[in-house]
């Protein structure tokens, strides 16, 4: 049966957000802190530096260039290269801090210069004649004049910073992109509004406030009484007070465990499961640090304490991880990723009951018309086909290379590089004709695909295992047992059906994952 889109109205937004309302408040308190803090810390380093440039010319133009090259790296690209440097960035709120300010420091320099090099020649003479200092005509005169310029620099960089903080949702750092990152995952258009609305509107409300502060901070509002100690007293407490309410709703206090998934559905369900199953049968506190990237982004993070626990796969750890040749026997695979993990501090609890293998797919129509069920049979038909696949495949010893090899497939043209959730849909439209997905896709029900047989047994086993922070067991013996209690009771076919329920079925996850739950303990 075809997949039928869930229609977008402003009431079924609305529904969200209302039912939603606490995980909201949090992902908004968390963006707005990313933001405020970047903010600051650009101000203090960039007014200081923005000062130096504008009485020192020649340096200014070097500190000016290096901002601008910051400014011209995609955020992406800089996310990426500090996640793979856990000393400096990693995964989490630090990386995400460390870009935002570089992001924020150009604007904020470039306009203190600006503001200080348009000043009247004729107030600083003023002030020179009055027997000033260079450091009392700078605070007394250039300062209070350019200050109009410099917030509409912080006005900018604040602005920016809402923007380019949805994407540090990417690695772990929370915030509405999560909500954005999840709906593009899942194609669904209710979860990035969820998101992009409140970002907007965010974005919105900072460059309003800012604007009444740059215009109240003109000379003239200053002489009619409009800007006073009191109006500047007024907002620093009103930025402490939201600082400090976002680290209350945002649930930043005192020890949590963290539980992670990379950024597809199946593994945020999982994630799901997890912190319900630790929440129902401990007193632990539970932090949801779902839809991160991919495999090394959630590997790095559990390296560096950045969350304490998500479910990997065995060959993906095997092959993908740890970088050791592929083999075909679950029992080897998993003993020899067990090994692997506990020798860099972490642990391997049992597997959950279910093997997502790759699926080599191609649309159900074009199946029955060519009669054909396995890969080697779809061979012959692949030089007039398009394919596409994830990155992580195409890079992997057991993805791209390693398919071609064994079964001699070519195809048209080089195979597209796209998201794992939208190849389905766009094999299903017709833009390719072959992708590489999951056995236990929801997806392949919904959108009529067909699943190929590997026929040569090409891929190594995927059994779904949880993998934990070996000294987080240690501190917490309770999380083990809660976690085993799943050993065991995940069929492919229930999460299939889970998958099916949030892919096609638009499910809210964690309702998805609590009825499961709730069936799971009828049972015991």
């Amino acid at each position: 049966m075809p997949c039928r889109r869930r229609r977008l109205s402003p009431v079924t937004l609305i529904n969200f957000w209302i039912t939603h309302r606490a995980d909201m408040s949090g992902a908004v308190a968390q963006h707005l802190l990313l933001t405020l803090v970047a903010t600051i810390a650009a101000i203090v380093i960039g007014v200081p530096l923005g000062i130096v440039a504008a009485r020192r010319p020649r340096l200014g133009a070097v500190l000016l260039a290096v901002a601008n090259v910051a400014q011209t790296v995609p955020s992406l690209a800089m996310f990426g290269f500090l996640v793979a440097l856990p000393l400096i960035g990693g995964v989490g709120a630090r990386s995400a801090l460390l870009v935002l300010i570089l992001y924020a420091l150009l604007p904020v320099m470039r306009n203190t210069v600006t503001g200080i090099q348009g000043i009247d020649r004729a107030a600083r003479d003023a002030g020179v004649a009055l027997g000033m200092t260079p450091q009392q005509l700078l605070v007394q005169v250039e300062l209070p004049l350019a200050m109009p310029t410099m917030v509409a620099g912080v006005r900018v960089a604040a602005v920016v910073g809402v923007g380019a903080a949805t994407i540090a949702a990417a690695i772990g750092a929370g915030g509405l992109g999560d909500y954005i990152f999840r709906g593009l995952s899942m194609t669904e258009p209710t979860l990035i509004l969820a998101g992009a609305v409140p970002a907007a509107l965010l974005a919105l409300a900072v460059d309003a406030s800012l604007g009444w502060l740059e215009r109240a901070m003109t000379p003239g509002a200053a002489r009619s009484g409009r800007v006073t100690v009191r109006a500047a007293t007024t907002a620093g407490v009103a930025l402490v007070l939201i600082v400090m309410g976002s680290f209350v709703v945002s649930g930043r206090w005192g020890d949590r465990i963290v539980v992670g998934s990379k950024n597809f559905s199946e593994q945020v369900i999982l994630g799901e499961l997890l912190a319900q199953t630790i929440e129902r049968t401990t007193d632990l506190r539970v932090e949801r640090r779902l839809n991160l990237g991919g495999t090394f982004i959630a590997d790095q993070a559990l390296q560096s304490g950045a969350i304490d626990a998500y479910v990997e796969y065995t060959g993906t750890a095997l092959t993908g991880i740890f970088h050791q040749q592929v083999s075909r026997g679950h029992a080897d695979v998993l003993a020899r990723v067990i090994a692997a993990y506990a020798a860099s501090g972490r642990t391997v609890l049992a597997p959950l009951g279910f093997n997502n293998t790759f699926a080599i797919l191609i649309r159900g129509a074009e199946a029955r018309r060519l009669n054909i069920n396995t890969i080697s049979e779809a061979a012959p038909y692949t030089p007039g086909w398009k394919a596409a696949f994830g990155y992580e495949f195409l890079e992997r010893e057991d993805g791209y290379k390693g398919l071609v090899r064994t079964y001699g497939l070519r195809f048209a043209e080089t195979p597209h590089v796209m998201d794992l959730t939208l190849s389905y849909r766009a094999l299903a439209g017709g833009s390719v004709d072959l992708i590489a997905g999951e056995a236990t896709s929801g997806l392949i029900k919904g959108l009529d695909l067909f699943m190929l047989k590997d026929d040569r047994q090409y891929f190594p086993p995927y059994d779904a295992i949880p993998v934990v922070r070996t000294q987080t067991l240690m501190a917490h013996p309770e999380l083990r047992t809660a976690i085993e209690r799943l050993t065991g009771r995940i069929s492919e076919e229930a999460m299939r059906q889970m998958n099916y329920d949030v892919d096609v079925g638009h499910r809210d996850v964690a309702l998805v994952a609590r009825e499961f739950l709730d069936k799971l303990l009828e049972v015991r």
